[in-house]
This record gives C-alpha cells, structure tokens and sequence, in this order.
C-alpha cells in the first residue's frame, strides 16, 4: 500500500484520497452495470428480417442498439479526465506551497 505520510500527506488526507477513490470507482461500476442491464432487459427478436429494411420500418428500440454502451463509454471518459485534472490541481496546490515555503526561507536567510 502506498504510504502518503512520506509526501506530507496526512493521514486524514489520505483518507479522504482513498474514500474519494472508492466513490469515483463505485460511480463507474454502477454506471457499466446500468449499461449492461439495459442491454439485457430487451426482448428478443423473435425473426430477423431478411435483406433490406427500409428504416420507417424497424422499430425505434432497434434503430440505435449500442446507446447505453456508448453513454457509458462517455461517463467512464469524463469520470477519467475529471479526476486527472483534479489530480492535476491537488498536486499544483502542493508545489506552489512548497514553492512559497522555500521563497520565505531564502528571504529569512538572505535578509
């Protein structure tokens, strides 16, 4: 397990981090298995057509079968590049407060 003390995380920060992990996983499994119970909760075709179906006549359930896959396509895609960009700014916020920790260090020591 990786240990955050060693990057001056606290320890209730890193429980907050993990809690927040746990949540944005449970988002995304709750999100897939919505997908996949869709898909399985059609009917079944009881005869497929033979040839050309002009589109006025296929049912409209029928006209777009792969929607709920693609709609979790995309919350998985915003989920991922929501939680890089906050990773992103947590780490920011991290640099810039050590950045201004070492500027007061070196005005105490230069002044």
């Amino acid at each position: 397990m990786l240990r955050l003390d060693r990057f001056g995380v606290s320890q209730e920060k890193a429980l907050v981090y993990r809690r927040l992990t746990i949540v944005a996983v449970l988002i995304v499994c709750v999100g897939l298995l919505g997908a996949t119970t869709t898909q399985a909760a059609q009917p079944a075709q009881p005869s497929v057509p033979e040839g050309f179906v002009p589109m006025d006549d296929v049912p409209p359930e029928d006209q777009l079968p792969a929607a709920p896959l693609l709609a979790a396509a995309y919350v998985v895609v915003w989920v991922i590049a929501l939680g890089y960009l906050w990773t992103i700014w947590r780490r920011l916020g991290s640099v810039e407060k050590e950045l201004a920790d070492a500027m007061r260090r070196v005005g105490a020591d230069g002044a």
